[in-house]
């Protein structure tokens, strides 16, 4: 490798859309048997122009007010042990040409894997409730799993609560306003956003549907590296854990 070209052509996270700094792109590259170290890679991007994507802002609350619902069980402790202990979930919105489209994801904090999502053209109850409803069909926990949300309506309805008591969830809550409080949905959201959404016009939700279920299960969830997870994709991050609790039996 002797120039730039050679990093955007042979790395996989650059072909994946072009949203990877030079310290992912340096682990790309290892991976692919290359000797180059990040500090050269830098340089080279630098060089031809080439950067990440970044620069999408969160907005971040400043009220603290308990919430009335359930209690804040997690309390930013977003750092957990093993799969299936806590879930967070949210709900976003994508603008199209044909209108709205929300979209609900559930997150498990561990691997940062997106492992339940739903889209909608409204904000309804059910938006909420098949997202969660495809992370138990996917993850089939075996005990209690705690699932953080914002205040949001969607969060605090009778067939929310219902949903939860009856396939042993427990509900915690953020404080109203306090974005930190779910902070790893919200991270998720700003990745979409300022990797995939915010570089694409969708002229109809059938459009915006296609293109982020290719980002979340196509390129996130198998590929995307974490620093939160080493330096691995979601999925390999999971595999690895897996592997190790096996081989302790």
């Amino acid at each position: 490798m002797t120039n730039a070209s050679a990093v955007s052509s042979s790395s996989p996270g650059w072909r994946a859309g072009g949203v990877y700094g030079y310290r992912k792109i340096a682990q790309d590259l290892r991976d692919l048997g290359e000797r180059c170290g990040k500090h050269r890679v830098y340089r080279l991007m630098k060089q031809e122009g080439l950067r990440s994507q970044t620069g999408y802002r969160r907005r971040t609350g400043k009220h603290d007010r308990p919430s009335a619902v359930a209690p804040n069980r997690l309390e930013q402790q977003f750092k957990v042990q093993a799969p299936n202990q806590v879930w967070v979930t949210d709900i976003t919105y994508i603008r199209t040409y044909e209108g709205w489209l929300y979209l609900a994801v559930v997150l498990d904090p561990f691997s940062r894997q997106v492992i339940g999502w739903s889209m909608q053209s409204r904000m309804e109850a059910g938006l909420a409730i098949d997202a969660l409803l495809m992370a138990v069909w996917r993850r089939q926990p075996k005990g209690e799993v705690t699932i953080h949300s914002d205040q949001g309506s969607q969060f605090s309805r009778l067939e929310w609560r219902s949903f939860l008591k009856a396939h042993n969830l427990v509900a915690s809550m953020s404080r109203r306003g306090n974005c930190d409080d779910n902070a790893v949905a919200e991270s998720f959201f700003q990745l979409l956003k300022r990797e995939r959404i915010r570089r694409k016009i969708y002229t109809n939700r059938e459009y915006a549907r296609r293109d982020i279920f290719d980002y979340i299960e196509l390129f996130y969830n198998p590929k995307r590296r974490h620093g939160h997870a080493n330096g691995l994709a979601p999925v390999e991050f999971e595999k690895q854990y897996f592997s190790k609790l096996g081989s302790v039996y």
